[in-house]
């Protein structure tokens, strides 16, 4: 593909995401949680609304904490989505741990997250096979396990690495196919793409088909602070945590051309999917549609176009 992907992360509101598919973007995202400080959706239950109510762009979860479910049940779900959808999921995942809560909920021990992680990725791709798998992990132990019908995509699904920290650009160079990191910087950035090739590198693992991604707040105003304020407010609600500081570093708030200078350091840097997440305002659909009229068309892809990295 020679142009800059674009998505947005959506939510309960099914008439929001038919009326963002009708705009000229290419993925429609889902995120939840099993039980949060605020109201929230489950993630798979939002990827089957939204698999019911868009017909084109491709969807996905941003994220599913995948150490919260049984890796046969998830790859289950999906098999069926990506079926229904004509082969149009993707599977973002990541481990969570700023809710305990959860955790204790579904009786998986905080501290296994990782490990969990790590186990269920290739045993969900084996599962997707459609033949039957056994397995001698230590956390998903099965023998005999047939997932049938296997989904329409190939292979499955595209699995898509979600984090922050150093373990979760392990995973995703060794076992994602992609990094689809949130707050963050452009420097944060640049550091994660230059560790997860050296990280895949010592593994032997191709990258060329790759998907750099980035999971990005934005806010689109004609008075700047204004936007800023905004999402400072959002992302304090959302996150329990004071993010004046923050919001010039990991976000991208203001006027159409300051939104549009942000992206594009982060294209600059590699990324060639951004997945805007927007303040739930009144007019949040209106300011979605700013981004794809007047941000996207400011951002250009580097010469040699979406494959060319730095």
């Amino acid at each position: 593909m020679d142009r800059l992907q674009i998505g947005f992360v959506t939510g309960a509101d099914l008439e929001e995401a038919a009326a963002l598919e009708a705009l000229p973007i290419d993925s429609l995202w889902v995120g939840g949680h099993v039980s949060a400080p605020n109201p929230t959706p489950e993630a798979m239950v939002q990827l089957a609304r939204l698999s019911a109510v868009t017909r084109r762009v491709r969807i996905g979860t941003s994220i599913l904490l995948l150490p919260l479910y049984p890796p046969a049940l998830v790859a289950k779900q999906i098999a069926e989505l990506d079926r229904a959808s004509g082969g149009r999921v993707s599977l973002g995942i990541g481990v969570g741990g700023e809710y305990e809560q959860e955790f204790r909920a579904v009786g998986v021990p905080v501290k296994e997250r990782g490990r969990r992680t790590d186990e269920a990725i290739p045993l969900i791709r084996q599962l997707w096979s459609g033949e039957e798998v056994s397995h001698a992990g230590r956390f998903y132990p099965m023998e005999q396990v047939r997932i049938h019908p296997p989904p329409r995509q190939a292979g499955g699904p595209p699995i898509i690495v979600a984090g922050r920290k150093d373990p979760a650009m392990v995973r995703a160079a060794t076992l994602g196919d992609g990094w689809f990191p949130y707050l963050y910087s452009p420097r944060a950035y640049a550091e994660s793409v230059q560790r997860i090739r050296t990280v895949a590198g010592e593994a032997g693992r191709d990258l060329s088909r790759f998907e750099w991604m980035v999971f990005l707040f934005a806010n689109v105003r004609d008075d700047p602070q204004a936007a800023k304020d905004e999402l400072v407010g959002f992302l304090g609600g959302t996150y329990r945590q004071d993010f004046r500081q923050m919001i010039e570093r990991v976000a991208a708030a203001g006027r159409p051309d300051e939104v549009a200078a942000r992206v594009q350091e982060y294209v600059d840097l590699g990324v060639r999917h951004v997945v805007f997440a927007v303040p739930g305002a009144a007019d949040r659909g209106a300011v979605m549609a700013r981004i794809v009229s007047e941000v996207v068309p400011r951002v250009k892809l580097p010469a040699g176009g979406a494959s060319q990295m730095p």
